[in-house]
């Protein structure tokens, strides 16, 4: 069983950084972060292999966000910079059951309560 715990969050303004963090416990493999707004579908936004490295990212925020890990603390952060208002949403960690990262939901077994992210405009 895996527990994930995301923090972080908040509101900030266009251009801004917030850095997103993810605390797990239990054995881990590839780590996601997923995003979601009110009435649309849980969107892909950054993965990362087992061991780190392996990053896959979004269109939408390539280059301006950076996924990373601390493996020994067991934690997943996302780096967020330039932000936008599209980039406001509730921000979702995700625990993978593969080594190697996936870019769909289905792919995750565990996931956070999620962290709420408001860029105004």
């Amino acid at each position: 069983q895996v527990q994930l715990v995301e923090s972080g969050g908040g509101l900030v303004q266009t251009g801004d950084s917030l850095r997103l963090s993810c605390a797990a416990s239990g054995r881990t493999y590839a780590m996601g972060w997923f995003r979601q707004v009110p009435g649309k579908v849980r969107e892909f936004v950054a993965a990362m292999g087992w061991s780190g490295g392996s990053e896959h990212y979004a269109d939408s925020v390539q280059g301006r966000f950076t996924i990373s890990r601390d493996v020994g603390k067991n934690m997943v952060y996302l780096q967020m910079n330039s932000l936008k208002p599209e980039d406001t949403a509730v921000y979702y960690c995700g625990a993978g059951r593969t080594i190697i990262p996936a870019t769909t939901t289905d792919a995750y077994d565990y996931w956070g309560q999620g962290t709420q992210v408001t860029v105004s405009s």
